[in-house]
């Protein structure tokens, strides 16, 4: 049957500079073999399909595929899918805060300032198993004096996260040397020195749409926020870089609040709109 289909472009000011989402609106009574058939052919690092939620608080529930499996979570995809869901006729209970129910719960889309934010949902924090930190830097060409610290970070996917000395440090790193499945997801994170409006530089590590490395990472970036809230790192509200070395401008936004949550937010573009057949 015809189905609505929207392409959106998440996480940039400028369309076409952020990180694309194919989203199904209709996605009810899809099967999972159908859902990763069309996220297989859309090829892009998510696609989403939109359904009846099954939880009496959530507004919508979304289902998120890569091209071979489906996430329990994912950032661009959960902030992609509330804007078109809202496009597209969505009506929430609460017109400020959306409530999506995905594979990991209930996750909190706050709308009320015009640029989404969604809520950081909780994190694993854990250290770094020293064989691996050694292979990945052996495989990177890390230098031990490069690196701040070191952590495995889990909020649904699962990170090996790198904090280096310097944004330079992360935008030098070689992407082309990580190979997928060989190594998890590889996060970086580097302090900027020279650009007012850039807290942080930011790079993941792992294919993604035919690239090296993911364009913007809503969920690398939200799991870094709950990182640097855990060690006080986190009291005002941060802007983080990323896509600059696959000629992306990727802007996250990472705002705590006085509750102790950390909202995640970023612009969102509608780029294509009509049906699919499938």
């Amino acid at each position: 049957m015809m189905r609505r289909f929207v392409q959106c472009d998440v996480f940039s000011a400028t369309p076409l500079k952020g990180n694309a989402l194919a989203v199904v609106v209709d996605g009810d009574g899809l099967s999972v073999e159908e859902m990763q058939r069309f996220a297989r052919w859309t090829n892009l690092a998510e696609t989403t399909f939109l359904m009846t939620p099954g939880m009496s608080e959530a507004d919508y529930r979304v289902r998120i595929f890569t091209p071979t499996r489906e996430m329990p979570f994912a950032g661009h995809p959960t902030l992609g899918s509330c804007m078109v869901w809202l496009e597209t006729g969505g009506l929430p209970r609460d017109k400020n805060l959306i409530r999506q129910q995905c594979e990991v719960g209930i996750i909190e889309i706050d709308v009320s300032a015009g640029t989404p934010a969604f809520a950081a949902p909780p994190t694993q924090i854990a250290p770094m198993d020293p064989k691996e930190r050694h292979r990945i830097c052996a495989r990177l060409g890390l230098g031990e004096d490069q690196i701040v610290n070191a952590v495995e970070l889990n909020n649904g996917p699962v990170w090996q996260f790198f904090e280096l000395r310097s944004a330079m440090d992360v935008l030098e790193v070689d992407s082309s040397m990580v190979k997928w499945p060989e190594f998890r997801a590889i996060g970086l994170l580097g302090k900027t020195k020279d650009k007012a409006d850039i807290d942080y530089e930011v790079r993941m590590l792992a294919p993604s749409s035919g690239m090296s490395e993911d364009p913007i990472t809503g969920s690398l970036n939200a799991a870094i926020a709950k990182w640097l809230l855990s060690i006080d790192r986190l009291d005002r509200e941060i802007t983080v870089s990323q896509g600059i070395c696959i000629q992306r401008d990727g802007r996250v936004t990472i705002r705590p609040d006085e509750m102790g949550s950390v909202w995640i937010g970023g612009d969102v573009h509608m780029v294509i709109e009509g049906k699919a057949k499938l």
